[in-house]
């Protein structure tokens, strides 16, 4: 229960919002709009994609700009060019925390990128029309029978298509992700681990013999969002999955201050206190904690499954993959996942070349490039069975999504809250906070977006 302390800040924090809403309702609509990037009144409106899949004979420039998987995007690009000689894509690859902190400035500028990869504020972009409904595109070309409807139904902004009066598509996938656990097989096999833990409380005791045995037990990259990724996939299994789907498309009255939720925030502060991390790990990034891994350097790494192509190319069948356990060995599989999707600007002078582009994406050709670069084709059937590690990973989204266990990343919550989720786990991590106090600083950031 929420101790006195914190009964007083949300109060606060209820007053100030109510006070900011009637200062708001005070102001001239026009200042508003003027303060708020892509918000004028000639903002373009929801805005559909032609149903055409013919594309122009002539030749045509795409911009991509993205953040995920740069070798997975050049090979598919260099795959579509040589089908499409006279369609040019060119690559804009930015930092993660670089594409979402600009993500709206981006999108609402004059030279907006013709496609963009699908990320946190796009809800917003499409509602204000800056990138287009593809739904026309999704009957002309028969995605729903090319791509599973759950990873569709991740990409509708809750929306309907103006154009078909069905669901309204702002996305479409090229690769699902998830999170989870590497494993070195042989310094599992010398500190005397027998394979992938069952439960939590199993996975405790792995770390904990990996400890003993003088090796360092967990890979994070919490410079980034390694650490963001440990403390959601502990989340995953200690806090009601209903309630964390509440909290992240922001139900009225949901909360992420929970019991569920402490409990994942201590067990980040407990094994920090073990030393069961890597040295410095608030100061070493995905990358670098994934080349360690390579090097020997821990027994197991939390990262996603875009590292695999990598691992498995430098470690062969020395590495294995499981998801994070649950508190009992019956409970569902539930992991952080999302798509690596591709919206269409609603500025672009060529949607149906961006429009054969995404289509390409949902080919037999394109899902096996997917799949050699760790990531899971939408339709799994149309590419070559994976192995070893790869297949590892196919084997535990599979089960994650029969138990309809993918949760979409917490930052997808609100527009600003990967800043507060990654520095509030640095902060755990490092125990230089407690679990109630990280916890109140997202809730903040949630109400502050989605308001009282």
């Amino acid at each position: 229960m929420m101790d006195r302390t914190h009964q007083v800040r949300r109060v606060c924090r209820r007053r100030i919002a109510a006070l900011a809403c009637a200062v708001a309702l005070v102001l001239p609509l026009a200042a508003c709009d003027a303060l708020t990037p892509g918000s004028a009144a000639e903002a373009p409106g929801q805005r559909s994609m032609p149903s055409s899949t013919a594309v122009p004979d002539e030749d045509v420039t795409l911009r991509l700009q993205f953040a995920d998987a740069p070798l997975m995007v050049d090979a598919l690009i260099a795959a579509f060019e040589k089908d499409h000689p006279r369609i040019t894509v060119e690559p804009q690859y930015k930092t993660f925390s670089d594409y979402v902190q600009n993500l709206k400035l981006t999108m609402t500028s004059d030279t907006a990128p013709d496609i963009a990869q699908y990320a946190v504020g796009m809800t917003d972009l499409a509602a204000d029309g800056h990138i287009l409904d593809l739904a026309p595109y999704r009957e002309a070309y028969g995605w729903d029978k090319s791509i599973p409807a759950v990873s569709l139904d991740q990409l509708t902004a809750g929306r309907t298509s103006e154009a078909t009066g069905g669901r309204a598509l702002f996305g479409v996938p090229a690769g699902l992700s998830m999170t989870g656990i590497y494993y070195n097989k042989e310094l599992a096999e010398r500190a005397g681990i027998d394979g992938p833990p069952r439960t939590l409380a199993e996975f405790e005791d792995q770390l904990a013999t990996a400890e003993d045995a003088g090796l360092t037990p967990l890979g994070v990259g919490a410079l980034d969002s390694g650490g963001l990724h440990l403390w959601a996939a502990l989340l995953n299994q200690t806090m009601p999955t209903d309630d964390y789907w509440d909290w992240v498309n922001g139900t009225d009255g949901a909360t992420i201050e929970g019991e569920g939720a402490i409990t994942a925030g201590e067990l980040v502060i407990e094994w920090g206190r073990k030393g069961y991390y890597n040295e410095s790990a608030n100061g070493t990034g995905q990358l670098d904690s994934t080349a360690q891994f390579t090097q020997g350097d821990s027994a197991f790494l939390i990262n996603g499954n875009w590292a695999a192509g990598q691992l498995a190319t430098v470690m062969g069948d020395n590495v294995g993959f499981f998801p994070m356990p649950g508190e009992n060995a019956d409970d569902p599989t539930v992991a952080s996942g999302f798509s690596v999707s591709y919206a269409v600007s609603s500025q672009t002078e060529h949607p149906e070349a961006a429009g054969a582009f995404l289509d390409f994406l949902t080919t037999p050709e394109a899902g096996q490039i997917i799949s050699d670069n760790g990531f899971l084709p939408p339709n799994p059937e149309a590419v070559a069975k994976p192995e070893g590690v790869l297949a590892d990973v196919a084997e535990g989204h599979r089960r994650a999504v029969a138990d309809d266990g993918i949760t979409t990343f917490p930052d997808f919550a609100a527009p600003a809250m990967l800043d507060r989720l990654r520095s509030g786990v640095q902060k755990l991590i490092a125990g230089r906070t407690e679990p109630a106090d990280y916890l109140d600083s997202l809730q903040d950031e949630w109400e502050e977006h989605h308001g009282e």
